[in-house]
């Protein structure tokens, strides 16, 4: 049974950064493509990062560019994503996926199946 259990949100000021985790269970990931998605209030949620099952990483379109970046863990199954210079539109629910595919591409995680954990708040506000 795979389990994504996402950590690290809170409250920034502008300008800040933060740490998300995602603590995954009963995968690999040397298997499987994971990322990052996030959404904001009466938005659709999308995608921002992504790390394939052999190791490169991937920025969807429309995502953060330069400021947001994703890496993994392989000892601790963790994925994260390191947020800096964080901005008020950054504020939403953070989620971590990965694909139910084994050896998927980036693309894959934006249309599924994916296992999801169950999101981390990010709100940055001053």
């Amino acid at each position: 049974q795979v389990n994504l259990v996402e950590s690290g949100g809170g409250l920034v000021q502008p300008g800040g950064s933060l740490r998300l985790s995602c603590a995954a269970s009963g995968l690999s990931f040397d298997t499987y493509t994971m990322g990052w998605f996030r959404q904001a209030p009466g938005k659709e949620r999308e995608g921002v990062l992504c790390i394939l099952w052999s190791g490169g990483s991937r920025r969807y379109p429309d995502s953060p560019e330069g400021r947001f970046t994703i890496s993994q863990d392989n000892a601790k199954n963790t994925l994260y994503l390191e947020m800096n210079s964080l901005k008020t539109e950054d504020s939403a629910v953070y989620y971590c996926a990965a694909s139910q595919r084994r050896f998927s591409p980036c693309a894959r995680l934006l249309t599924g199946p994916n296992y999801w954990g169950q999101g981390t708040q990010v709100t940055v506000s001053s």
